[in-house]
């Protein structure tokens, strides 16, 4: 394998710096940090909290925390701070951060590749219950957040959550994030390839690893050899999707450069073909590049997507080729459609040695730690004692007999757990919302899980796949621009001229087939208590207009203004 590219120190850049401060990029030399985070982080890595954390914090209370350990270096270990309740969505851009802040935390369990263990859960269950006031919400990233978490229980939770092989490790901040796998990677009777050896390795080389833990922003990266492209490969920064190559057989296709918030771009191919084995060093030179040239000067362009934007494919891969691998990647095929609409691996499946896995949908992502440890105990009573979660805030259940199958999927929807769920359980994602996050401007997980409630209801013959996402603010955590029905919470009046919840609609997106951002019809907005109204409508207009076979996305696109207001 290459060896990974070393980091260039400040006393000796790439390369020489200019007059001009530029874009704080270090591979040309601009060291010096042109905004407070920057500062932040070239005062002390992030990394290096942890200690401060155990011996004075966790001790003295949350009044001892300096201010850039807690609005910035924390989140390395995975903390933030929630929201101070009662603090409604119109003061969220006026306040200043410390009238923001409550004395509690969020704080996020990376779960690489989904994989998890019913023991895994079970400890999972219990710091919910025992610390975080019950919560836990499975995230579009496979990862477990908890919320109410107190300084004085952080060292006990990761002392719990460590002895069970869990972390919170880089969770956040500013570098390498949880890393997305196919939960059915290596049981699947379709994969091209299984892909959990090499986000191993990149968890080994990379994870807490102080070279790479100053980035210009976070970094987003998936890996799958699922022909269901079930990891939302278009948009995270760099990603591994599954292909055979007509030579060289089953390996990867390399995608960077993805991601959405308030400048969404869909990521690129490099046109590169790499083996299960180099996964690791390509990872590390893409991530390499981040690190020496991306943007340091404003956070709103330090993401990876806007220096792919301005190279473009052909430069980035020669400078990845060139500079931090010193040898050619070989060309490679596209990755081909998906095998199917949905991607979350929901129902009853067959694995390939003969047993099934049962994907389940709470709703929204919204569990608790009671039923958390329940799961535990009915996958254990069924499986192997092996789970995964998805990058659609789903679970599943891995290694079920034939003749267990049905007592498995009983025992899950008696805990409101749908294995055979409506297109509008399946479908419909929330972010965290104005609940605990100080970016929200709404409400999303409890107006979602209504939302799912009033559809089935009102049509619950509707059977086409959808999918409707629910984000509290403009930052698409919850990504709203690739929904069928993406709805992004803002103010505004009612009727009758008062300030209320409600959305801004977007049309259309999608991921996987024809991958794509949702349409904005001028002046479409809807108040949050017309929301079920709204979608009934147009998800009716849909049934009536559409053309045979036709899904959602490709009628919302074509269809006149008036029909989707």
């Amino acid at each position: 394998m290459a060896a990974t590219p070393e980091k260039p120190t400040l006393a000796t850049p790439r390369r020489k710096a200019g007059r001009h401060r530029g874009e704080g990029q270090w591979a040309v030399g601009h060291m010096t940090p042109l905004n407070a985070n920057e500062q932040t982080k070239r005062d002390d890595d992030g990394l290096n909290v942890r200690t401060r954390i155990e011996t004075i914090y966790a001790h003295r209370g949350f009044d001892s925390i300096d201010g850039a350990d807690l609005r910035g270096r924390m989140r390395w270990w995975g903390l933030y701070t929630q929201r101070k309740p009662g603090i409604d969505g119109g003061k969220t851009a006026i306040l200043e951060p410390e009238e923001l802040d409550d004395k509690y935390f969020m704080l996020r369990v990376r779960i690489d590749g989904g994989r998890l263990t019913t023991q895994q859960l079970r400890v999972i269950g219990e710091i919910s219950q025992e610390f975080a006031r019950g919560t836990a919400d499975l995230t579009d990233r496979q990862n477990v957040q908890y919320h109410w978490i107190r300084i004085e229980d952080v060292p006990e939770i990761w002392r719990r959550l460590e002895e069970v092989g869990l972390s919170t490790t880089e969770a956040c901040g500013d570098t390498p994030r949880v890393i997305l796998g196919s939960p059915v990677a290596g049981i699947a009777e379709n994969e091209i390839i299984d892909g959990s050896s090499a986000i191993d390795e990149i968890q080994r080389r990379f994870i807490g690893n102080p070279d790479f833990s100053n980035l210009p922003r976070k970094f987003k990266s998936a890996v799958s050899g699922s022909p269901q492209l079930d990891v939302a490969h278009e948009i995270n920064d760099i990603a591994f999707v599954g292909v055979n190559h007509p030579e060289h057989g089953p390996g990867f296709d390399l995608w960077v450069g993805g991601g959405l918030s308030t400048n969404p771009k869909l990521g690129v191919r490099l046109g590169a073909w790499v083996p299960l084995d180099e996964v690791p060093d390509v990872y590390g030179g893409v991530i390499g590049i981040f690190r020496d040239y991306g943007y340091r000067r404003l956070r709103t362009r330090a993401r990876l997507k806007f220096l792919v934007a301005d190279w473009g494919a052909e430069k980035f891969r020669q400078i990845l080729e060139d500079e931090y691998l010193e040898r050619k990647l070989i060309d490679g095929p596209a990755p081909k459609q998906p095998t199917g609409i949905w991607r979350d691996h929901l129902g009853v499946h067959r694995q390939k040695d003969g047993r099934f896995y049962v994907g389940f949908a709470p709703r929204v992502g919204r569990v608790d730690g009671t039923t958390l440890t329940k799961i535990a105990e009915v996958a254990d009573a069924h499986g192997s004692g092996r789970l995964r979660t998805t990058a659609e805030q789903k679970m599943i259940v891995l290694d079920v007999e034939e003749s267990q199958v049905e007592s498995l999927v009983a025992g899950l929807e008696g805990l409101d757990l749908r294995v055979n769920a409506s297109p509008f359980r399946r479908g419909t994602m929330a972010c965290t919302g104005i609940e605990f996050c100080k970016l929200a401007i709404v409400e999303t997980k409890a107006r979602g899980a209504s939302l799912i409630d009033e559809l089935e209801r009102r049509i619950p013959e509707f059977d086409d796949p959808i999918t409707i996402n629910i984000n509290g603010c403009p930052n698409a955590c919850a990504r709203i621009q690739v929904a069928d029905i993406g709805l992004k919470g803002q103010l505004m009046l009612d009727d009758n001229g008062n300030q209320v919840e409600g959305f801004q609609v977007h049309l259309g997106g999608a991921l996987g087939l024809e991958a794509g951002f949702g349409r904005k019809v001028r002046g479409l907005k809807v108040t949050s208590a017309e929301l079920p109204d709204y979608v009934e409508r147009v998800l009716k207009r849909f049934q009536a207009e559409r053309e045979d076979g036709e899904r959602f996305a490709t009628w919302a696109t074509r269809a006149p203004e008036e029909a989707l207001s």
